[in-house]
């Protein structure tokens, strides 16, 4: 055992023997076997032991392991935290307030004494609890393959690994190992509880699991494991979906190409989501399905808007952009057209073209096949084209801001006018945009709002035979 776990710190784990280790020891059976083997394996550690202040022998406990580990002439590091008092203030439960403290804790030691990484007793068993875990909360690929055995968990630090040499060793032969090296490990009886989640599943669940198939556990863990593979190959497609719809990434917000991204399955845009939620807030790391895919859904279904998702961060569609933001940031605003800083009218030649805002550009021409163009208006879903009937138009036609009372008659409306400020609101055009935005009018007539839709009384009919086609598009050069 000591042997074949030895190889895996060295291979798998990828720990340097001549650079310190951070053990985390709670005192238990997986914590110091963990422990005992990486001294035997030659590794330089420092014990660190977290007092989660839960159980009224945790202080004896921690004292008597500090005087075991000054016998064995081993560095160690001590800390504790009221774990009751955090979860009630943070509106977390035991476990997850526990788990939040002690990492917090061991990361910080593991950067005071500059080692290569935290190593952690998890045990097979442990796997099998976690899968199953995941599994009862409805969990996709990545929480199906359970924990690795070298990771990251960027919202505590992004540059310090988490190993977990025990992974593959069961709860059994841990025992064993510790009985046969003479160590004398706590029992916490808290692991008897039935009042937490991991508890049930290990004391209840696998047992009753056992009586449809006695090595369920093993097919469990065997499960895992193919689910990493695959995880492996779907990380290789997700991070070449991710170059190709990234546009930038600062402190705090992501901003992505929409086309590209909605132009990916539905299952990769949760996945893009995620890894864009993860940028901004490490802490959502394991955001629920449910929010992943409601934002997937949102791609689909809407050009402009915000979206809530959790904790303070919104999705932001702007035409061809997705913006996923923290709270408070601000936003970019290259991401729309704009009339230019003046906002006085341009008058339209056609054909011809305007120079509007940044980089955008608005363009006109005369269609010369209206059949093909009919056909066309038909078929393309990008609200920033549109082709109208040539002899419904007005003859003198400008591009302009929005005026006080301007009022639409939006296409599917059958000419029913509306305030201009309520059809905004109704599409969710960010209020940041609305002042500045380009409308092909004639005088107090709005034709055409580029990026929604025409009015409706120049829209082409089957009696068309004469079509001017615009465009708002975006110079990329």
């Amino acid at each position: 055992m000591l042997s074949e776990i030895a190889s895996v710190i060295k291979d798998t784990c990828e720990l340097n023997p001549e650079q310190a280790v951070l053990v985390a020891v709670s005192g238990g059976p997986d914590s110091l076997c963990l422990m005992d083997i990486m001294i035997q394996a030659g590794y330089p550690i420092i014990v660190a032991h977290f007092n989660h202040k839960l159980r009224p022998e945790s202080d004896r406990e921690a004292d008597s392991l500090k005087k075991m580990l000054a016998k064995k002439n081993i560095r160690s590091v001590f800390g504790s935290g009221d774990v009751s008092a955090f979860a009630k203030s943070s509106n977390l439960s035991i476990e997850t307030a526990a788990r939040e403290l002690r990492y917090k804790f061991l990361f910080e030691q593991a950067i005071e004494y500059k080692a290569q990484a935290l190593a952690v007793g998890h045990s097979a068993d442990d796997q099998v609890e976690t899968v199953l875990m995941h599994f009862l909360r409805g969990a996709g690929l990545r929480g199906m393959g359970g924990m690795t055995y070298r990771s990251f968990l960027q919202n505590f630090n992004e540059n310090i690994p988490i190993v977990r040499p025990l992974l593959g060793v069961w709860r059994e032969e841990i025992s064993t190992y510790c009985a046969t090296h003479e160590l004398k490990p706590y029992q916490d009886p808290s692991n008897e509880s039935l009042d937490f989640l991991r508890n049930r599943i290990r004391h209840e669940l696998i047992p009753e699991l056992e009586t449809y198939n006695p090595r369920i556990r093993e097919s469990i863990l065997r499960s895992a494991r193919s689910l990493r593979d695959d995880q492996s190959t779907m990380l290789d497609i997700l991070d070449s979906a991710w170059k190709e719809c990234l546009i930038t990434e600062t402190e705090g917000l992501v901003s992505m190409d929409g086309i590209k991204l909605s132009g990916h399955s539905r299952g990769l845009q949760r996945n893009l989501i995620r890894r864009a939620l993860e940028r901004v807030e490490p802490s959502l790391s394991n955001m629920r399905f449910s929010v992943l895919d409601l934002a997937a859904e949102y791609l689909a279904t809407h050009k402009f808007g915000r979206l809530d998702l959790t904790q303070g961060v919104h999705l932001y569609l702007e035409g061809n952009l997705v913006y996923v933001a923290r709270k408070g940031i601000e936003l970019p605003t290259g991401g729309w057209p704009q009339m230019p800083q003046k906002q006085e009218p341009l008058k339209l030649q056609i054909p011809g073209q305007l120079k509007l805002s940044g980089d955008w550009i608005f363009s006109s021409e005369q269609v010369p096949k209206p059949a093909s163009a009919l056909e066309k208006a038909l078929s393309y879903d990008d609200p920033f084209q549109v082709w109208l009937d040539a002899k419904r138009l007005p003859e003198n036609m400008e591009l302009r801001a929005r005026r006080p009372g301007d009022r639409f008659a939006p296409l599917g409306m059958q000419a029913q006018s509306m305030k201009l400020s309520d059809f905004f609101i109704n599409e969710k055009l960010p209020q940041r945009a609305r002042a500045g935005w380009p409308l092909l009018c004639s005088e107090a007539t709005v034709i055409w709002v580029p990026g929604f839709r025409p009015a409706q009384p120049f829209r082409l009919t089957e009696k068309t035979r004469h079509i001017l086609y615009f465009a708002v598009t975006q110079n990329k050069d």
